[in-house]
């Protein structure tokens, strides 16, 4: 990939070719960051990202497995090579699997915990290594309410986004005194694909026990990433800060 360094932050952000993730990108965009973002596929919002002339120097997608750790690692420095560091990462990508224990396959076991834990371990040893050389940088992981609280048919998918939580904590102990900050975001139910599947009668029974009286909202996540993610939270690490609008208070 070529292209020339400029000032401007950059930020990876894994899983952003479609819901959060992409909703995470855009607001990146948006505010004049330089965006690199990688799937498994690539989506419509991908593709305008990558045909819009003003983003050529800004923005950039690499389509692998997460779960590949060679890929991850090289394209990792591919983003490098391109804006010349990573000030910040996004560890969105995330797959769910909706069943009992006991009904779930041990492929589908693999699939989930290949890519929600091993997938962000081996991309975050990867940006982390060239953080620790610059002494700075900051992490965000996108947990998830489901690992704070019980959900029946999500165990798998709970067991994962947990660890993502003590992954955070015990990574700000090794990354603190080198300047970089790692933080969880944990939303709440989105009105995004977390909500898909859901009837009306269930959507309206989480309505009405969430004190904020709605359901969340994309921007709502990406305030929370990008507060994190600034100056502003620079005091803040091995932290989860829980978007719900008070679901789970």
């Amino acid at each position: 990939m070529n292209g020339a360094h400029t000032g401007a932050f950059s930020v990876l952000v894994t899983g952003g070719s479609r819901g959060l993730g992409a909703d995470i990108v855009a607001g990146y965009l948006e505010d004049g960051a330089q965006v690199a973002t990688c799937s498994r596929s690539v989506s419509p919002e991908v593709e305008s990202w990558l045909a819009d002339p003003s983003l050529e120097n800004r923005f950039c997608h690499r389509a692998f497995d997460l779960a590949d750790r060679g890929a991850g690692a090289a394209y990792v420095k591919d983003v490098i090579d391109r804006f010349g560091r990573i000030d910040a990462l996004v560890n969105n990508a995330g797959v769910a699997h909706a069943d009992t224990l006991a009904l779930t396959s041990d492929d589908d076991i693999d699939k989930v915990i290949d890519l929600n834990i091993k997938g962000t371990l081996n991309i975050t040893r990867a940006v982390s290594r060239h953080m620790l050389t610059k002494h700075s940088g900051s992490i965000v992981n996108i947990s998830s309410i489901v690992g704070l609280s019980g959900y029946r048919g999500l165990s798998v998918y709970s067991a994962t986004k947990a660890a993502l939580d003590g992954f955070t904590r015990s990574l700000s102990r090794e990354l603190g005194s080198r300047g970089i900050r790692v933080n969880s975001v944990a939303p709440g139910y989105l009105r995004t694909e977390m909500s898909h599947g859901l009837d009306a009668d269930q959507l309206g029974q989480i309505v009405r026990r969430t004190p904020a009286g709605r359901l969340g909202e994309p921007r709502d996540i990406y305030a929370a990433v990008r507060f994190l993610n600034s100056v502003d939270a620079q005091f803040i690490t091995g932290h989860t800060l829980v978007v719900d609008g008070g679901l789970t208070a």
